[in-house]
């Protein structure tokens, strides 16, 4: 399961957030720093508007979607590379998640403090990135010393890390993240058994309060905001995190009027989510039936065969073909039969590459 950490400053969200992403309350969110200490942990639906349609069609209730885990990592504080606050937790919680999610307060609140005092998202997307920085330029000098003396009895892997390494820590030393480096693919292989921080697929969350959904296009905190992930080829969205926590306690149907009511047409928590899904890489594949309707996540460009493992490893072992058929022509051709009879069910090979959207059955023998 994909694992995403949602990170920040003390007191910029992040707890909220988690909340609205999880649709309960069990984040304690507090006006001051280290008010979360244990990373609180949500499995979160993956929206996906296919599900409840195809459900009706092949005519089950139970519905099965592709879930993200979420992690409400405590605030970090400068420092935080040398232990200070809750650091060498904090940075050790990053390293468990595959995706970060970095909340950025872009909203005055003078019943709410700062840690540094006035609010400035440049500022505190630095302090985060240098603190990250640091603490993988302590990982690169490691792993520098270890290929060095591999070099020696003539390691030709050693060889291509200290050749990564010299195009990495210049960057660290700057205090800009690795994923920043423009490296070949056989050097992002290596650079992957670094295991960084600053190399980790980062979502910028734009906090803002509810006022400023109308007009975002003229708030210059969240242009800030966007301009930095244009810069790293990073992820932005905004959300107003109080605004979907409260909406929590509404009906979905009231959920969706209210955020209209705001000129806004899909709720932040959704993006972000959706987001999360895009900038990993992932797709879904579909299975339906009279059982359930069910969403499995693959990265894109899975094979066939490969995806039947996501289901058990006895359909992957004994794959023989997949029947498929695109969400799209199946909800076109109203039932499964209708589909059959004008051609649109096709037999693939083990080595066909998964699609967005593919209904798939798989056929196998063990």
């Amino acid at each position: 399961m994909l694992r995403a950490g949602i990170v920040g400053l003390p007191n910029v969200g992040k707890s909220t957030l988690f909340n609205a992403l999880t649709a309960q309350s069990s984040a304690l969110a507090a006006n001051y720093p280290f008010a979360t200490i244990e990373p609180n942990v949500g499995v979160v639906s993956v929206p996906d508007e296919r599900l409840e349609p195809l459900a009706r069609l092949v005519k089950t209730e139970k519905i099965v979607p592709a879930t993200v885990e979420f992690l409400d990592i405590a605030g970090l504080v400068r420092g935080a590379s040398k232990g200070e606050g809750l650091g060498n937790q904090f940075l050790a919680n990053i390293r468990e998640t595959d995706t970060v999610v970095q909340v950025v307060r872009c909203f005055e609140d003078e019943n709410i403090v700062h840690v540094e005092g006035a609010v400035d998202p440049l500022r505190d997307i630095e302090t985060i990135q240098i603190e990250l920085a640091l603490a993988d330029l302590a990982t690169v000098e490691r792993r520098r010393e270890k290929a060095q003396k591999n070099l020696k009895s003539g390691d030709k892997v050693a060889r291509q890390e200290l050749d990564v390494l010299d195009k990495i820590q210049p960057a660290l030393e700057e205090g800009r993240s690795a994923r920043t480096v423009t490296l070949p693919d056989d050097e992002r292989a290596v650079a992957r058994n670094f295991f960084l921080l600053t190399a980790k697929p980062t979502i910028y969350a734009a906090n803002v309060e509810e006022s400023a959904l109308a007009d975002l296009d003229h708030n210059s905190m969240v242009n800030s905001v966007r301009e930095v992930a244009a810069r790293e080829a990073a992820e932005s969205v905004v959300i107003c995190a109080q605004l979907e926590a409260d909406l929590v306690a509404l009906p979905p149907e009231e959920r969706v009027d209210y955020l209209h009511s705001l000129n806004v047409k899909t709720s932040g928590v959704d993006q972000l989510i959706k987001s999360a899904y895009r900038l990993l890489g992932l797709m879904s594949f579909l299975t339906a039936g009279e059982k359930e309707v069910r969403a499995w996540t693959i990265p894109q460009g899975t094979r066939a065969q490969t995806a039947a493992g996501t289901i058990h490893s006895d359909i992957e072992r004994g794959f023989i073909r997949a029947e498929i058929v695109s969400y799209e022509e199946l909800m076109s051709a109203g039932s499964y039969a209708t589909a059959r009879e004008k051609g649109l069910l096709r037999l693939e090979g083990k080595d066909y590459i998964m699609q967005e959207g593919d209904i798939v059955n798989f056929r196998f023998n063990v």
